[in-house]
């Protein structure tokens, strides 16, 4: 039974759990049993729980019904060899060890040894017992937490194909797109090449192996973010760095300034990220030694300053960004290049939206066309229907604890929040109004699903095309409780 599914009738011959498999692996799993069909997950045995359940829930109950985990299995390692092990029976029913029919007794197995869960092979599933190394696991378990808007590139606002890194600020673009950016900069002699994102000047470029590791592990986890065959196509015939490129000379910099300075020609002389260290903008110039907050947009510098009420950091995520700051002190591009665009940072009120962003409903294509769909069926645009919820939520009447953002509770509709928070705050909002919206007013193929007992934080609706669609993820976790 796979992650997030169910059963639908007491009649189907038990069979494992993936329960054990979805949780984090401990250092005490010595063994696995590995299923033939790849769609269901593996099962890990742990020398502190030897026994392998199945669930079996009542019919109808799909998600919300209490299952009940029956022991079918007892698999212990062999203490004179660490190479094998024994298996006893322990369902009401027979299985199948390497072909021979096994009741109650105990049998030994070892590393490829065949073990069908009832028995016969057909409606039972079938796996292959292995031994773990210890190692395997410690990189099984390493995972790295990476927000899909933080792997788009800032040109074609699709995730990175091919994935290069330009330096010094470091930021990350599709090779054929930048390729092309840098094939179109080359034909104004009198400009260095300038970054797409933060206009710094672009000191070297190189193809980034491990974000395009990423890249593909994003595209396994969420298929719909998958370019057309025609876009790869045009993109690498675009793309002309094929190992790292030095862009004309490199200026005797640092991004590490020293903010003490002696003398008015020492300031004049140096070449400074903050525009208000060398000239006055809005009546304030930093003094020697004023302590800067560097932009996590665009990476410049600006002066922090505490007693002004232009906000300079994002109440959801505690990063600064400078785009509001420079714009209140009258400081634009032409002053200075390291300064964010205004967008990148601004109040939820001050915001619209007109689409879905991909990662709505924690990037659940189906979840996302119906909640789509149910806009269409109100006869409201996208941002009348957010705006009623921002309504709701300034008035406290929903519930914050989803809310994936710090400061959930001094967050209003007048917050300066980034790009990536306000991402994190239309999910939140269209979560609630799914969940409040009757079930009568949800399109009929809605309608009729059953919720997940994981609901939306159920993994196996991220690689499961067919369980995404089958059961409802926009709803709470009831697995487990009572």
């Amino acid at each position: 039974m796979d992650a997030g599914d169910c059963s639908t009738s007491t009649s189907k011959p038990p069979q494992p759990s993936a329960a054990a498999a979805t949780q984090p692996s401990s250092p005490s799993v010595w063994a696995r049993l590995v299923p033939a069909d790849s769609a269901c997950p593996v099962v890990e045995v742990a020398e502190d729980d030897s026994v392998v359940c199945s669930l079996v829930a009542p019919a109808p109950a799909c998600g919300g019904g209490d299952g009940e985990e029956v022991a079918w299995c007892e698999i212990r390692r062999n203490a004179g060899d660490a190479s094998a092990a024994t298996i006893r029976n322990l369902s009401s029913d027979a299985i199948i060890v390497d072909g021979r029919i096994v009741k109650q007794e105990c049998v030994d197995i070892k590393p490829g040894s065949e073990i069908v869960s009832g028995p016969q092979k057909e409606g039972h599933l079938v796996y292959t017992f292995e031994i773990t190394e210890e190692e395997d696991h410690e990189k099984k378990n390493v995972k790295i937490v990476l927000d899909i808007e933080n792997a788009k590139c800032s040109i074609c606002l699709n995730l990175w194909h091919d994935v290069v890194t330009v330096a010094p600020c470091l930021h990350n673009f599709c090779n054929g797109c930048f390729s092309e950016w840098l094939r179109r900069s080359s034909s104004n002699k009198s400009q260095s090449a300038a970054c797409p994102q933060c206009r710094t000047a672009v000191q070297s470029v190189g193809r980034n192996h491990f974000l395009h590791n990423i890249e593909e592990a994003i595209l396994q986890a969420f298929s719909s973010l998958q370019r057309s065959d025609e876009e790869i196509a045009l993109l690498e015939s675009y793309a002309s760095v094929k190992s790292n490129i030095v862009l004309g000379k490199q200026k005797n910099q640092s991004r590490k300034r020293r903010f003490s300075r002696s003398t008015s020609d020492e300031i004049n002389n140096l070449d400074l990220p903050c525009p208000q260290c060398r000239n006055e903008f809005g009546g304030f110039r930093c003094s020697p030694g004023a302590v800067h907050s560097q932009c996590n947009g665009c990476g410049g510098m600006m002066p922090a300053r505490s007693n002004i009420s232009i906000p300079q950091k994002c109440l959801g995520c505690d990063k600064a960004f400078c785009g509001a700051y420079w714009c209140s002190q009258g400081v634009n591009s032409s002053h200075c290049n390291l300064i964010c665009n205004q967008d990148t940072f601004k109040s939820i009120s001050q915001r619209h939206i007109s689409a879905l962003p991909d990662t709505v409903h924690g990037g659940n294509p189906y979840e996302k066309d119906i909640t789509e769909r149910c806009i269409q069926q109100s006869g409201k645009t996208l941002q009348a229907v957010i705006s009623e919820w921002i309504s709701k939520f300034d008035n406290m009447e929903i519930d914050r604890s989803r809310l994936q953002l710090n400061n959930v509770d001094a967050i209003t509709s007048r917050t300066y929040i980034c790009n990536h928070c306000y991402s994190k705050f239309i999910d939140f909002l269209l979560y609630w109004f799914r969940v409040s919206m009757p079930r009568n007013l949800l399109p009929p193929d809605a309608a009729d699903r059953e919720s997940c007992w994981y609901g939306f934080m159920c993994r196996t609706q991220h690689h499961r095309p067919d369980h995404a669609k089958k059961l409802n993820h926009v709803c709470r976790p009831t697995r487990g409780n009572p």
